[in-house]
């Protein structure tokens, strides 16, 4: 059996052993410490190391076992905000194929995910502005993934609905634009404004994609005339 400690015995201050601390941490957990701390209006820029081992219940010395430094843990934490939008897509998906508008549908769930207790959505609208060119560009990244699923999404639809798009991409770029921006307004907002921020919304999609429809047929009609 160990020998009591005395009350002189000295205890290193970045022992994992200290009470309250944890012994093993992993990275899931210092992930899930930076999310509580961010909140609605905070930046994960704006935190700091010995701020997410202490919410983590560890020795600032541990973080370092999963994260070379703060600026790694932003971006894998933008990387894991990027399952929301993966969840957007699939819950528009599934919307579409039910008979509801694939727009209107797509609109819901993207503010269902921008409410939801994770708020995962909510680092992606922040870092995109906020944060250091590292994390821009993993925002951009998870931007770019939803842009090319968007773009797929269009063409499927309209080439079933009979009818083409103008710069498919394009499109899709300017939607997932539109429909971040009004997200990061949306954010300060009560809930009780969601209803119309999805009628304006989902009207606001709808002339992108009216107008892009039009363009296409313009340029055929002009190539018919040629």
């Amino acid at each position: 059996m160990p020998a009591a400690l005395s009350p002189t015995t000295h205890i290193p201050a970045d022992s994992e052993h200290i009470a309250g601390r944890k012994s093993a941490i992993s990275r899931e957990d210092l992930l899930a410490a930076a999310l509580k701390l961010i909140g609605p209006h905070r930046s994960v820029s704006t935190l700091s190391l010995r701020e997410v081992a202490r919410e983590a219940g560890i020795a600032p010395n541990s973080f370092y076992r999963q994260f070379r430094d703060m600026d790694e843990l932003a971006v894998a934490l933008i990387d894991l905000a990027g399952l929301s939008l993966q969840k957007i897509i699939d819950a528009a998906r599934v919307r579409a194929a039910i008979d509801r508008s694939a727009v209107r549908g797509a609109v819901e769930a993207f503010m269902e995910q921008l409410r939801a207790d994770d708020q995962l959505l909510h680092v992606l609208l922040r870092e995109g502005t906020a944060g250091s060119d590292a994390f821009k560009h993993a925002v951009d990244r998870q931007l770019s993934f939803f842009e090319e699923e968007l773009r797929i999404s269009l063409i499927q639809i309209n080439a079933a609905q009979g009818v083409t798009l103008r710069e498919p991409a394009l499109v899709a770029k300017a939607i997932t634009r539109l429909v971040f921006a009004m997200g990061a307004t949306a954010v300060d907002l009560p809930r009780e404004k969601d209803p119309e921020l999805v009628r304006q919304l989902t009207l606001m999609v709808r002339m992108i994609i009216a107008g892009s429809r039009t363009l296409a047929e313009e340029a055929r009609s002009l190539r018919g005339q040629g």
